[in-house]
């Protein structure tokens, strides 16, 4: 395909397509879905090798959210059912760490519900970010607190902190629709924050909430823009209770197709397959790992993931290696100084600027309600975590 040679030529230059190219990716055929993968697994080991990043989540604080995010189980009101809990100290939360450092590991990012952190709970979570780093050589630490205040990512960052996640999640035009209690441009001035203040930020999106084609390459297109390290691609994951759980929309075949337009239009940023690829890419999750160069072990914050050693045998089954901690994530341009995470670079990430045929309706894909299990185990309980 003449598209596919020219988003590959593209990509191999860090040369963003335009959106008509973006939205052709997403309206190819399930006949050209190899061919797809194919050619954004060229972009995706010139920049990465074969080689895939671990990351491991910890939940400092469950549940109790006063925001109305749609998609969240944690959010108010909710009646999913999940663990809910205060913060966790730093020694249990460094005890939860350990189990995902041990299992291969090479960043933990710590998550805490609700709007954003106080000046005190940042105090909270330096204590933790200094105990992790204090315990574990080599180790990346990323938090993901919700909205911050001036001064406070330079606080984190004083602190150890190498990155910070706050995800545009969906499209500004689009995005009224699934929160209202905080808005985009919210989300926006919080990543700027963490650039600001010397972190590596991350920032991603959520498929499958309804959104349309042009809706997905919008926020891609904006997180390009905002010029992330690291682009999370979250795959909705329908909690009973949620105002989306009857939100079924992915099949494993559009997954693969997002994935590959965010690498094509990311060609050089760590992108992460985040929450949700059991629950949709299900045995396809490896043809997902010749798009994308990290992915998280175990369980995310509220649900269950596949059993830890399930995911290091996939990824030595399907020929790639878990990266170590002596080894740069980022290309070289990326990471001028070395770093394991990288800098931020005005000219080269994931950020802005047309139509091969509109995209059909996405077939809708079964409900598999029983492939989503609420997590009971880990960090919040007196179970082993999976890692």
């Amino acid at each position: 395909m003449d598209l596919l040679t020219t988003l590959v030529d593209k990509g191999l230059r860090r040369e963003l397509p335009t959106r008509e190219e973006a939205l052709a990716v997403l309206a190819t055929s399930d006949d050209d879905l190899l061919d797809v993968v194919a050619a954004a697994g060229k972009v995706r080991r010139h920049w990465f090798g074969r080689r895939v990043k671990l990351n491991y989540l910890v939940n400092l604080k469950s549940g109790l959210c006063p925001e109305d995010c749609s998609y969240c189980s944690q959010r108010l009101g909710s009646t999913t059912g999940i663990l809910k809990y205060t913060w966790l100290g730093p020694d249990e939360a460094s005890k939860a760490a350990a189990a995902g450092l041990a299992g291969g590991a090479k960043r933990v990012c710590l998550v805490a519900s609700g709007r954003g952190p106080t000046d005190r709970d940042v105090d909270r979570v330096s204590d933790t970010i200094r105990a992790i780093k204090d315990q574990n050589e080599g180790v990346e630490v990323c938090a993901c607190l919700g909205l911050l205040s001036d001064g406070q990512a330079e606080r984190l960052r004083q602190a150890g902190a190498d990155a910070y996640n706050h995800n545009l999640n969906t499209s500004e035009a689009t995005y009224g629709d699934i929160t209202t209690t905080h808005t985009y441009a919210d989300r926006v001035d919080t990543v700027h924050k963490a650039h600001a203040a010397g972190l590596s930020a991350c920032s991603g999106l959520i498929a499958g909430m309804g959104e349309s084609d042009e809706d997905l390459v919008d926020v891609v297109f904006s997180l390009r823009e905002l010029d992330p390290d690291s682009v999370p691609v979250n795959f909705l994951i329908p909690v009973e209770g949620t105002p989306l759980a009857k939100e079924w929309n992915l099949t494993p075949q559009r997954c693969l197709r997002i994935l590959a337009m965010v690498r094509f239009v990311c060609p050089d940023v760590e992108v992460r397959i985040a929450g949700g690829r059991e629950v949709h890419l299900r045995t396809m999750q490896p043809l997902a790992l010749h798009l994308a160069n990290s992915v998280f072990l175990g369980d995310y914050l509220t649900t269950e993931g596949q059993a830890g050693k399930a995911d290091l045998e996939m990824i030595a089954d399907a020929g790639f290696e878990v990266e170590g901690t002596d080894q740069v994530t980022l290309p070289e341009h990326r990471a001028p100084d070395g770093a394991g995470c990288g800098s931020h670079e005005s000219d080269g990430g994931c950020g802005s600027p047309g139509v091969c045929g509109s995209a059909p309706a996405a077939a809708a894909s079964q409900a598999r309600t029983d492939l989503v299990a609420v997590r009971r185990r880990g960090a919040g309980t007196d179970l082993a975590p999976n890692a």
